[in-house]
């Protein structure tokens, strides 16, 4: 019986990126079967993985060691009755293994009587042939499989990981995530940077509702709308008020820019963060009951003291309550010199937003080129942070061309370039020639209509920058870009 284990999960198991795995598909050396991979061909593809069956054990085991108070194991865990139901499905699958190997140990003790019984009144080469069949099967019986202890290591492993998290794939966008601790499908939703449609998030307004294709799910919390019986009936439940048993299968809309309603709320300043004399960054939380629905690359306007003013956001999406701005310091803009003379901790910040288009193309496997200039950086931040969250780019480049800010997050993104296979930062200084630089940037790509890039700069840059790009070859439609 072949042991099938899905892509997502062995990205997990042999501690690789999906990127990698989808490179070893396209070049032969991994083979998969409607997206999974089974497991004789993964201990083939990946023969010097250190298997260690414990490890989330031995993680369990820590947290119970470091854990003072009930809250923090409670977070680590799932729910109660998720991880009940969870270990029930478990017992289930030891149980119906356990039942199959007691077939089979009949079936084989049927044919040795089977045996007996045929070779009375047979020819000395008949029964020599029997006895070679019966010395064929008890020989093979005996040996164990060289890599039997590799195989029993992924399983107990990969039977952990199922115990502590569940996969979930979206219908029909594709989306894939994992729902771990005790996080509802919602909240697991956001947390990967996948922007699944809702309004309360409380259980109130309903605007959370997903369809149940294949799988279990479990309600954790409370919800006072109220679905139909034919809604019931037809898999209906609401996404942040439920949390996956095992692996699902949920029909679900992932919102596009268009499909976020406007929101205000008083976000709290969480800290100020001073690059440099030219450049700050605003550190927000917002209302755990109000949090902000946006996509990577909006913008939102804020406000404080009477003055306010429009910035990109820095931030994903799967920062949860996180709201990172960076603004740089200019005359006329009241809000900045109020962000470097006045604002604090704690402060008040009034949030309006989320505002533009600049969002990714979530569906597209393509590689990315992010042209960031000067302090349109932020944005494209949030746009390699979310592209990384989803896992689903083939490769990213990403040139930042210095104003006199500088590089002011350098190090952040050298970080990246470290941690990622298919990311590669190429920082440009200051240079009052952009197009020179930018003309460059396009000769290293003869392939230019394979990508998609996004670039975030003045109208002046993006102008000079988009000319250049669509001359060499990229598509007009693959160009994305926004202005500050």
């Amino acid at each position: 019986m072949s042991h099938f284990l899905p892509l997502s999960r062995v990205t997990k198991l042999v501690g690789t990126s999906r990127h990698a795995l989808q490179e070893m598909i396209r070049g032969g050396t991994l083979d998969t079967f409607d997206g999974m991979v089974e497991l004789n061909e993964l201990l083939r593809a990946f023969p010097e993985a250190k298997w260690d069956d414990d490890a989330e054990f031995r993680r369990i085991t820590e947290i119970k060691e470091k854990a003072f108070g009930k809250r923090v194991f409670e977070r680590a865990l799932p729910d109660k009755e998720v991880l009940a139901a969870r270990l029930f499905e478990l017992g289930n699958d030891y149980a119906a293994t356990k039942a199959l190997l007691m077939h089979y140990s009949q079936v084989l003790s049927w044919l040795d009587e089977k045996i007996d019984e045929i070779e009375e009144d047979q020819s000395t080469e008949t029964r020599h042939a029997l006895h070679t069949v019966r010395a064929f099967i008890v020989r093979h019986l005996a040996e164990i499989p060289p890599d039997a202890a590799k195989a029993q290591a992924v399983i107990a492993q990969e039977r952990i990981l199922k115990i502590m998290s569940a996969h979930v794939t979206i219908q029909p966008s594709g989306h894939e995530f994992f729902v771990e601790s005790n996080d509802t499908l919602l909240e697991a939703a956001l947390r990967a940077g996948v922007s699944l449609n809702y309004g309360c998030s409380n259980g109130n307004c309903g605007e959370c509702r997903a369809r149940l294709i294949s799988g279990e799910v479990k309600k954790v919390h409370a919800h006072d709308y109220v679905l139909s019986q034919a809604e019931k009936d037809a898999g209906v439940f609401l996404l942040c008020s439920c949390a996956a048993v095992n692996d699902v299968v949920i029909e679900a809309n992932v919102a596009g820019a268009q499909d976020i309603q406007m929101q205000q709320l008083a976000a709290k300043i969480k800290s100020v963060e001073v690059f440099n004399p030219q450049v700050a960054a605003l550190h927000l939380l917002a209302p755990r009951s109000q949090r902000l629905r946006f996509l990577a690359g909006q913008s939102i306007r804020l406000s404080a003291h009477g003055v306010s003013g429009h910035y990109a956001i820095a931030s994903c999406p799967c920062e949860e309550r996180h709201i990172e701005i960076q603004i740089l310091r200019k005359p006329g803009d009241a809000f900045s010199e109020l962000l470097f003379s006045g604002l604090k901790a704690h402060d008040s910040v009034e949030v309006e937003g989320p505002y533009g288009e600049f969002v990714l193309e979530d569906a597209s496997t393509r590689p990315v080129i992010f042209l960031a200039f000067g302090v349109g950086f932020a944005p494209i931040k949030s746009l390699i942070q979310h592209s990384m969250s989803l896992d689903l780019a083939e490769a990213m480049d990403l040139h930042w061309l210095a104003d006199g800010a500088g590089h002011y997050q350098n190090n952040l993104c050298r970080a990246w370039a470290d941690a990622l296979d298919n990311f590669t930062y190429i920082p440009h200084a200051h240079s009052d020639d952009v197009e020179t630089t930018l003309a460059n940037i396009v000769t290293d790509y003869p392939d230019l209509h394979r990508f998609d890039v996004y670039a975030a700069g003045t109208a002046a840059q993006l102008q000079i920058a988009r000319s250049l790009f669509l001359k060499h070859g990229l598509p007009e439609q693959r160009w994305l870009a926004s202005s500050y």
